[in-house]
């Protein structure tokens, strides 16, 4: 961004870089976070604000936000109604941010705010999006395996390769922001969607450290349930695929059973011949389950979307000037 278009942003007294960051339960970090993120921000010496969307917590989140948003004209805190998952959070932020840039971080201060300028820096080379990269990461290695096989089918469902669709720590153009806004789908995940739609897209690597305060919101199977979104939500590959499947194990049914015929012939009747069918038959069954399954997941989410209900709801917004 040039002198002159941060100029007009100051004389305009809108903000040049929009944090945003959802928070579900995150009272014991959330005072680090808040100190280490202004100073960050402080350093950039560009006009900014931070926005909190408090995801339905049940500690005292929201008591927190409420005490820092009363003191800092800079910061908007977001409640919703209830809990509605980290990326609709997200996109309830995006509706109200105004940045040039606009920024998300998880408030568990497992990637460090300090890496902001990094991010906005690298955007203003003239990427779209700048995806974080976490460096050494800090997780099990049953974390590690499931975020690898995220990115591996994000990567290929998406048709984009990313090293970390799961880092939340990216950085969006206004522009890009904008044109995500008016996907209305109710299970989205942010960094996939991104990815698909913008022209050009870089990484760079970030810091990772070990959460130190709370629990991790995303245990196996949200991880799990985040595979399955991402595969029914960006492409009809699994259809495909089951479809191919079905065809392959219905040739491999015939094949054995004219083997299992020519057998017969030759050799006679086997007792131990009945284990190898029940064998194949709960190969069959479980194949017919994996489908069913699968169907399921895309009728679920046609039902989810047919019904029209919001992704978020709104409870109220705090702020020190309370911006219309």
């Amino acid at each position: 961004m040039n002198d002159t278009s941060d100029a007009f942003r100051l004389v305009q007294n809108r903000p040049y870089v929009s944090v945003v960051i959802p928070v579900y339960n995150e009272e014991g970090n959330l005072q680090e976070l808040y100190t280490r993120l202004k100073q960050a921000l402080d350093m950039m010496n560009k006009p900014y604000e931070i926005i909190f969307t408090n995801d339905g917590s049940k500690d005292k989140s929201i008591q927190i936000l409420k005490r820092l948003a009363a003191d800092d004209p800079s910061m908007v805190v977001i409640d919703l109604s209830r809990n509605f998952g980290q990326h609709a959070a997200v996109y309830a932020a995006f509706t109200r941010s105004q940045g040039e840039i606009v920024v998300t971080l998880d408030a568990d201060l497992q990637n460090p705010p300090e890496e902001i300028p990094k991010l906005v820096h690298k955007i203003e080379e003239g990427f779209e999006t700048v995806g974080g990269v976490r460096g050494e990461r800090n997780d099990s290695m049953v974390r590690k395996g499931l975020s690898y096989m995220l990115n591996r089918v994000a990567s290929r469902v998406v048709g984009v390769t990313v090293k970390d669709y799961g880092c939340m720590l990216r950085a969006y153009r206004r522009s890009l922001v904008d044109d995500m806004l008016q996907y209305e789908d109710l299970s989205v995940f942010i960094p996939a969607l991104a990815a698909s739609i913008a022209n050009n897209a870089a990484e760079v690597i970030v810091d990772h450290s070990a959460r130190t305060k709370g629990k991790s919101k995303y245990n196996f199977m949200k991880l799990l349930s985040l595979n399955f979104d991402l595969l029914t939500g960006f492409s009809l590959l699994p259809i495909q695929m089951l479809t191919v499947l079905g065809v392959l194990t219905s040739l491999c049914g015939i094949l054995f059973g004219f083997f299992l015929l020519v057998r017969r012939l030759f050799v006679g009747p086997e007792v131990e011949g009945a284990f190898t069918l029940f064998a194949v038959l709960f190969v069959f069954v479980g194949l017919l389950f994996l489908a069913l399954g699968m169907i399921g997941e895309y009728i679920g989410r046609i039902y989810l979307e047919v019904r029209h209900r919001p992704r978020f709801i709104i409870r109220r917004i705090y702020s020190k000037e309370q911006r219309a």
